[in-house]
């Protein structure tokens, strides 16, 4: 009887906050994909290979299941039939991804591939004749082939050869697109395709690879954002961001010492790239370059493993976006790294905090994902504690399951983070102005491949015809979107309703 005097007693609750608070209503809601993980056609009409393409048809053993994403969800033949499907959800944006090789297929503006341009007119068109706002990422992982047999990232050359990809992009779409993100997760991908191996190209550069990947994006993006401010804002008034992901990092106890040693990890993991775009000064986290100049110095090298910028390229980095584009799922605690611990020299032994998640926090099918919603409420307010209050655009934030359609677990993520997000804005003063959730439909998930689930749709990927089948959540956030609300009574009446 407790128990069930409990269970109403916070349902109650739930439903009470609920009603109090609602989202802006200028605030507006999306859902996202990227390229690789939903498009397919990897080699369909003039498109050229990325480096997703040659690590899943020559390493399939590191991913999973040993999958690709040589059709995944058939967007590239199904994006017309998509677009119903957004409107049904009642979505204000659609987040996408180009694909760098199906615009350029060697990865330089000398050769433009039409059916390219064909297959992104005709989906943004579709979009906006259906009301619904194209928010583009330019970069989402999927570097030309051609490039990384050039070094990929870590050369500074490719810099440029960024700009004159997004450049084609401006010219070809930037009349219909007002929404671009230049770059989705540099540290994800700087760190897994040059630092760890865990993703492509799945190289071990450990110490020195993820620096000069992320030095080159930084300089690429602001190369790309001062491009569209001198050539295109003014004709076509859009604006330009980043993606910037970051997890919350709690201190493991009340010590000086692990507060610090959390604070130094989301100076070296999240500040990395904010710090440069968005703080007042510019350049890396002053932590971050003294840490890995004296851990360098230590190691025996005659100058630091971090590049240094010029005074130039501080200039031009600092302020180059509009918005402060923010990917966050999970939370972790840190401590100080123990003497001895790990083998440097290498990102977090830099950093010098150990970074784990506690047993009893919820699980998700990723190892790396736990549910801790007050995580995310401290990280924006972190953000506009440390950048004077930026426009926050949340533009991924998810939870993965095996793919079931009564996705319960999913339904108390989006619930839980949401009302953590209603609080950061009503109680905080945070300027957040949207909420993307990830993901559209379920996915190639990287090197988990179709093991792990984030989906509103559940995609059957052994059928040829990818059928699409809305989830449970899908009923509860297209709720969410049509009130602005977070209710935690709501139940379509096609499942039966979830316990929590």
């Amino acid at each position: 009887m407790r128990l069930i005097l409990y269970i109403t007693t916070l349902l109650c609750a739930c439903s009470c906050y609920a009603q109090e608070y609602a989202f802006p209503p200028n605030f507006q809601f999306g859902v996202a994909t990227a390229a690789y993980q939903v498009e397919g056609g990897w080699n369909s009409s003039g498109k050229g290979e990325n480096i997703w393409d040659r690590l899943t048809h020559t390493r399939s053993e590191l991913i999973t299941d040993g999958s690709n994403g040589d059709i995944a969800c058939d967007t590239y033949n199904k994006a017309i039939e998509d677009v119903q499907l957004l409107k049904s959800l009642g979505v204000d944006f659609y987040r996408f991804s180009f694909s760098w090789s199906r615009i350029l297929p060697t990865g330089t503006a000398n050769k433009i591939n039409p059916d390219g341009i064909r297959y992104y007119n005709e989906m943004i068109d579709e979009l906006l004749a259906n009301g619904i706002k194209p928010f583009a990422t330019m970069y989402h992982w999927d570097l030309p082939q051609p490039l990384q047999e050039l070094g990929g990232w870590p050369n500074s050359v490719i810099a440029d050869l960024f700009a004159d990809y997004a450049n084609v992009l401006y010219e070809n779409f930037g009349d219909r697109i007002k929404d671009w993100i230049t770059f989705n997760e540099v540290g994800v991908f700087c760190g897994g395709g040059y630092e760890s191996a865990s993703m492509a190209p799945a190289y071990n550069g450990a110490g020195f690879g993820v620096y000069l990947c992320g030095h080159t994006v930084l300089r690429a993006h602001g190369k790309a954002y001062r491009l569209y401010e001198s050539k295109y804002k003014a004709s076509q008034g859009g604006r330009v961001g980043i993606t910037i992901d970051s997890g919350w990092y709690e201190p493991a106890s009340e010590s000086p010492v692990d507060i610090e040693a959390a604070e130094t990890a989301i100076q070296m993991g999240f500040g990395w790239f904010a710090h440069p775009i968005f703080s007042t000064d510019g350049d890396y986290p002053p932590v971050m370059k003294q840490r890995i100049a004296q851990k360098s110095a230590e190691e025996g090298f005659s100058r630091s493993r971090l590049p240094e910028f010029t005074s130039e390229e501080i200039a031009e980095i600092r302020g180059s976006s509009d918005f402060f584009g923010l990917n966050h799922y999970t939370t972790n605690r840190c401590t100080i790294i123990p003497d001895g611990w790990g083998t440097p020299p290498s990102q977090w032994t830099d950093a010098g905090a150990l970074c784990s998640q506690d047993a009893d926090w919820e699980p998700s099918a990723s190892s790396w994902l736990k549910v801790v919603p007050w995580g995310f409420r401290k990280l924006l307010v972190w953000i506009k504690n440390e950048y004077n209050n930026p426009e926050v655009v949340v533009t991924e934030n998810g939870f993965s399951d095996r793919g079931e359609l009564r996705d319960c677990r999913r339904i108390n993520y989006y619930n839980s983070y949401l009302e953590q997000l209603l609080k950061a804005i009503h109680e905080d003063g945070c300027n957040v102005s949207g909420y993307t959730a990830w993901s559209f439909m379920d996915n190639f998930e990287w090197m988990r491949g179709f093991t792990e689930r984030f989906g509103l749709y559940y995609v059957d990927f052994n059928d040829p015809n990818r059928p699409r089948t809305p989830k449970m959540s899908y009923y509860v956030y297209k709720n969410i979107l049509a009130t602005k609300r977070v209710d935690w009574k709501y139940s379509p009446d096609s499942f039966d309703e979830c316990e929590f």
